[in-house]
């Protein structure tokens, strides 16, 4: 049996990943309580204490907006632990698995983006996953980079909270709708990184994302069509909408490595909404 180091135990994917690695063996969950990210000597510890096979860092500065005004912080916890982590995995020869995002990209691309293209972040939090990756990249030790993409669930800060909070609160919506990407619940990628991780597991960079994509606006929709919400929602550009944080125009990534090598594909976007509303 595998001993397998779970980091960010408490988040989105963190919390799925507990029951979808458990089959495949003994699975030490850590918070951020029991290992600071912007420590890395509290890292160093954690990863010699447990002697894992394989490290699962499934934690991050996640604060997209807030990360333009923290980007130390940002930088700390998206690139400095990862490469911490790397390090330590390298000596041990155990296997690093960690998350990545679309927000590596410029958005600029008209068609879904590959995993060899040209990576050219508009924002503070990309720049810190970029870096995290390359940290990775560069240590030579053995890893799985998964980048992803508007991740929701049941559990935590995200857009599908936010929508189910506001139509509650109010009858008329505006969701920027010149945006695109593929909603990802964190199940799916939680069960997609176990399946990835049984047997002989090629390492590298690989997309992970359901497949299809939409806007902001879109993704509200169908939520809001699921709810039987009776108010309006109207659809807006980015540009009445400013944020501290800009955001690629095209956030689409192609899972076509992830199929061919792995065999996995993550359900359709709307499909993997209605199963996640269905556990409400």
């Amino acid at each position: 049996m595998k001993k397998i180091l779970l980091i960010g135990r408490n988040g989105q994917v963190g919390w799925e990943l507990q029951r979808s690695l458990a089959p495949f063996g003994e699975v030490i969950a850590l918070d951020r309580h029991a290992l600071d990210l912007a420590k890395p000597d509290s890292i160093r510890d954690a990863i010699r204490s447990v002697q894992p096979n394989v490290i699962v860092n499934a934690a991050a500065y996640t604060a997209v907006d807030k990360a333009e005004t923290e980007v130390e912080l940002a930088m700390t916890i998206n690139s400095v632990a990862p490469g911490v982590m790397a390090e330590e995995a390298k000596k041990t020869g155990a296997l690093l698995v960690h998350y990545s995002t679309d927000y590596v990209f410029d958005g600029s691309k008209p068609t879904p983006y590959l995993e060899d293209d040209l990576p050219n972040p508009l924002n503070a939090y990309g720049r810190s996953k970029l870096a995290g990756e390359q940290a990775i990249g560069s240590s030579g030790c053995r890893h799985l980079i998964f980048r992803t993409s508007w991740v929701y669930g049941l559990r935590g800060n995200n857009f599908l909270h936010t929508v189910l909070r506001l139509a509650k609160e109010r009858d008329k919506l505006s969701m920027v709708a010149d945006q695109t990407g593929a909603p990802t619940w964190s199940r799916m990628i939680a069960e997609a990184t176990a399946l990835a991780l049984h047997g002989n597991t090629p390492t590298g960079l690989y997309h992970m994302t359901s497949d299809g994509q939409t806007s902001w606006h879109g993704f509200a929709k169908a939520i809001l069509d699921a709810e039987d919400w009776t108010g309006r929602l109207t659809p807006i550009p980015a540009k009445d909408y400013p944020l501290p944080a800009q955001r690629p125009a095209n956030s689409t990534l192609s899972n076509e490595k992830l199929a061919t090598v792995f065999g996995l594909a993550l359900p359709e976007w709307r499909q993997a909404l209605n199963l996640c509303l269905g556990e409400e």
